[in-house]
């Protein structure tokens, strides 16, 4: 059995943000975008450390899938998964808040 894999608010968030602005171009490549974007997520259950480490954040990890990066930290005591932003590397970095 996996890990715990949970998302933060902020994430969700990002994640349903996403979603809506590639609808609003094509709702069929949305559907897909956001269902790999998931898949991607919540594979971290399995291989919780696969992501490369944020250099600037201690402790915070991520993974990329297209143009997103999926933001996350690992609590190896609790066997938990916590995915903290997924975020749009288009964007401009500077206006990413990690917690």
């Amino acid at each position: 059995m996996g890990w715990h894999v949970a998302l933060s608010e902020a994430a969700a968030v990002d994640l349903g943000n996403a979603v809506a602005f590639l609808a609003r171009n094509s709702p069929t490549a949305a559907e897909r975008i956001g269902l790999e974007l998931v898949e991607v997520i919540f594979s971290l259950d399995q291989l919780p450390n696969r992501g490369a480490p944020v250099r600037s954040r201690p402790g915070l990890r991520k993974v990329a899938h297209r143009h997103y990066l999926v933001i996350y930290r690992v609590d190896e005591a609790a066997e938990r998964v916590e995915i903290v932003r997924v975020w749009d590397a288009r964007q401009d970095p500077q206006t990413l808040r990690l917690r």
